[in-house]
């Protein structure tokens, strides 16, 4: 799903809000270059959306000797002494002592230091503000932010100070945070209610007892107390996430309006297949999840069903079913997989299924020979082909089907908006579609991401599944887990060791893959251990003749980077080390993790780290030894990393929230679901005189963002 977030401020047809930033006083033009290149403002209007990202409380000041391990950020009023620098080079740092009347604290700056050193006066009294930190039995702050006293009430900036994000260019053109913030008092003392386009509808402001546009801009950034600043930040991230939520909606009453194909009946193919063919009884999720997709074929509607599965929940199983009520209706089925490792492994595994069945079934990948490919599409074509499983491949031009009735997209995140459409093109009426992800997604990230789509879940693993066993070992402990891997390897399972990287890094301390590999030869020697290699750089064929080695059970390790990542299946691996886990994502641990217990004997996964670990680090690593559960380690992950940096959301979606946070405001983007839910039931084109206001602001939107209407 791809979506642009709606401006917070309309500029069109308003003169003041699209003034170039550069003739607001205090700007010129230097420092509007450095402006628009460093902060994209390019008008009063973008000014104005550059949002505080924390404030400080100017009512509030604390006593050096009340400073203790429970603050966050604290401001003190006292004087400077034994200012000085120490050190040489890039170690310099200037140090000084703060005092007031009840004690001291010392202050560091590793930045800045020659200009520090001369304009910090020890004659003056000064207001500080910063966090206070433990170290070498002493509190200190670093890098505080330091302003003098006369300054400091001469302001006229309000009860609490806004603090803005800046960069070093920005700084460099004194648009620090106090600069900034000065540039936007410029702008709010010109800033009239006339200037502002109030966009949400009167009654929604009266039920979700909301500001009004402009009292929410004046007092997110001026705000006298904190309640006024906390009702200017709600109002103005419900306006966000509802407009979203609105688009979305609004994109699903359209789809539901189009014509679907109708798969009149549940016939001998799937029946055939699920009596004689099914290996395993399907769990009660699964058949529930068939239900929903055979609910969505009947309804003369297309399809667009996300369906997610953790790691072995059986979502291949649930697609291939689909698939076979796509062919009893006399049509064909296609299924996209990201790689051709994972689409090999797709076709093997389902096509011994569909031989027991009479089905024919194809792979097409970029290394598929000239000679078969010209076969093979013109079998396709020709309606000789009840199923394709492909990469990228199958998105080519000259791929025509005879009757495409569903696409299946396996992990689809990882497939571009404008790849993934061209699909859909390839039949009179668009086919339906089920896109899949092993990737657990949050519920507030969904929602927001493929809030347009109907979503299932596989929240069950198939019985007889072990859950894997997951430890933390460091790096001086590698003796014990080859040890280990010795007693796994001697009964008979195999082990996958990955590596982040595959040359030697001169920016990196990690393990690299090639000296890794030559570690693990030597201490696993041959005859008795054969170890194979499989990485990126690899040319397609030998990467495949070594997983095809290492599938066969022909060699017992296999060293590799995080190719192996989604899809491959060996049922007899049963140890997964991950070297240096501490510089994965949680999603990616997960994934990694889930290429073992693949089969019916304990799994395990090995996490190996360096003592040196961040907070974040020891998070990450806790995370993945208490949990299994995917959905969990999802959240831990969108809340360690926000949703810009989460696997799948770039191509996924485009979340660039001005002031809303997803990891944070899931209790927000439920009520303006429910908000946007509930108005376009009672009107769906917003055609009453009560949603005029939201209607315009839509319109001048989707002129604006050229439509932003698009397919999951």
């Amino acid at each position: 799903m791809l979506f642009h977030t709606f401006a917070i401020v309309q500029v069109s047809n308003n003169s003041f809000l699209s003034t170039p930033i550069e003739f607001l006083k205090g700007v010129g033009p230097e420092r509007a270059a450095v402006l628009k290149k460093e902060a994209s403002i390019f008008t009063f209007g973008d000014l104005l959306t550059l949002f505080p990202y924390r404030y400080i409380d100017r009512t509030k000041f604390y006593s050096t000797q009340h400073i203790d391990n429970t603050q966050t950020y604290i401001q003190l009023k006292g004087k400077l002494k034994h200012i000085r620098e120490i050190g040489e080079g890039r170690g310099k740092r200037l140090t000084a002592i703060f005092y007031d009347n009840d004690g001291e604290i010392e202050l560091v700056w590793f930045q800045g230091v020659k200009w520090l050193v001369n304009s910090l006066d020890p004659r003056e009294t000064y207001i500080l503000y910063g966090k206070p930190s433990w170290f070498n039995g002493k509190f200190n702050i670093t890098h505080p932010e330091l302003e003098k006293l006369a300054t400091f009430n001469d302001s006229d900036a309000g009860t609490f100070r806004a603090l803005y994000n800046s960069s070093e260019k920005m700084k460099a053109k004194s648009l620090d945070s106090k600069g900034i913030a000065k540039l936007m008092l410029t702008l709010l003392q010109q800033l009239r209610p006339e200037h502002i386009v109030e966009n949400l509808p009167k009654h929604l402001l009266d039920k979700y007892k909301l500001f009004g546009k402009f009292d929410a801009l004046k007092n997110i950034h001026l705000p006298q107390t904190l309640s006024l600043q906390a009702e200017a930040i709600k109002r103005l991230k419900f306006e966000e996430l509802f407009l979203i939520q609105l688009q979305l909606l609004q994109l699903k009453i359209i789809r539901k309006r189009e014509k679907g194909i109708y798969f009149e009946k549940v016939d001998h193919y799937f029946k055939k297949f699920y009596d004689d063919a099914l290996p395993f009884s399907l769990t009660n999720a699964q058949k529930r999840v068939l239900k929903e997709i055979r609910k969505d074929t009947l309804s003369q509607q297309q399809m667009n069903r996300l369906l997610q599965g953790d790691v072995g929940s059986g979502k291949t199983i649930v697609a291939l079913l689909s698939m076979l009520m796509a062919i009893d209706n006399n049509y064909q089925a296609a299924m996209m997989a990201p790689t051709e490792i994972l689409a090999q492994q797709h076709y093997v595994g389902i096509k011994e299924l569909c031989d027991k069945i009479g089905i024919r079934i194809a792979l097409l990948t970029g290394s598929t020979k000239s000679k078969e490919r010209k076969q093979l599409l013109h079998s396709l074509q020709h309606g000789e082909i009840h199923l394709i499983i492909g990469t990228h491949a199958l998105l080519e031009d000259s791929v025509q089907f005879n009757n495409l009735g569903l696409v299946v997209i396996d992990e689809q995140h990882r497939f571009g908006v404008a790849q993934r459409a061209k699909l859909w093109k390839k039949n009179n009426i668009a086919p339906h579609i089920l896109v899949m992800t092993a990737t657990p997604i949050p519920r507030t990230l969904a929602m927001t991401l493929y809030g347009d789509l109907d979503v299932s879940i596989l929240d069950e693993l198939p019985p007889g599944r072990k859950p894997i066993k997951t430890v933390h070992r460091y790096e001086s402990q590698r003796l014990a887990v080859f040890g280990f891997i010795r007693d796994e390897i001697a009964k008979g399972r195999q082990v996958y060791i990955v590596y982040p990287l595959i040359e030697e890094s001169e920016k990196s301390d990690l393990v690299d893959l090639m000296n890794g590999f030559e570690s693990i030869s030597r201490a696993f020697p041959l005859p008795d251990y054969c170890v194979s290699i499989v990485h990126g750089k690899m040319k397609p064929e030998n990467k495949d003749f070594e997983m095809q080695r290492f599938i066969r059970g022909e060699t017992q390790i296999m060293v590799a980077t995080t190719v192996i990542e989604v899809g491959v299946n060996v049922p007899n691996a049963s140890v997964m080390i991950i070297e240096n886990a501490e510089r994965f994502g949680l999603s990616q641990l997960h994934q990694l993790r889930g290429r073992v217990g693949r089969g019916a004997e304990q799994s395990y996964c090995i996490l190996m780290t360096t003592h040196k670990l961040t907070a974040d680090g020891k998070k990450r690593i806790n995370t993945m030894v208490e949990t299994n559960d995917g959905f969990k380690i999802a959240e831990v992950d969108l809340e360690l990393r926000g949703p810009g940096n989460m696997e799948g959301t770039q191509q996924s979606g485009n979340i660039d929230l001005k002031i809303a946070n997803i990891a944070s405001d899931g209790h927000i983007i439920e009520e303006a679901r429910k908000a946007a839910i509930a108005l376009l039931e009672d009107d769906a084109t917003l055609q009453k005189q009560e949603n005029i206001v939201l209607k315009q602001y839509l319109q001048q939107q989707k002129i604006d963002n050229g439509f932003w209407r698009n397919i999951s």
